[in-house]
């Protein structure tokens, strides 16, 4: 199931502004994901807060996720670096 995100949600200058699909990678060790492990979003959400829902290539899908934890890979990571 595909979620649109709400109108007036905007990542702040220091967050990481991700789509629904997008690759990404974790940046810490999280709960059954080594650090370095890709996978793609699945929710973009929040208000003040821009938080992310992750399915890990190991199977492993993680919410409540962001800028601290996550890093854009490969096209993602293209289309950021061009916008920013």
């Amino acid at each position: 199931m595909m979620w649109k995100p709400h109108q007036y949600a905007r990542p702040h200058a220091d967050q990481i502004d991700l789509r629904v699909g997008d690759r990404v990678k974790n940046t810490v060790e999280l709960t059954g994901v080594p650090v370095d492990t890709e996978g793609r979003v699945l929710l973009a959400n929040g208000f003040n807060w821009q938080r992310y829902r992750v399915l890990f290539d190991n199977g492993v899908e993680l919410g409540n996720l962001d800028h601290r934890s996550l890093a854009a890979t490969g096209r993602t990571a293209k289309r950021l670096a061009k916008q920013g």
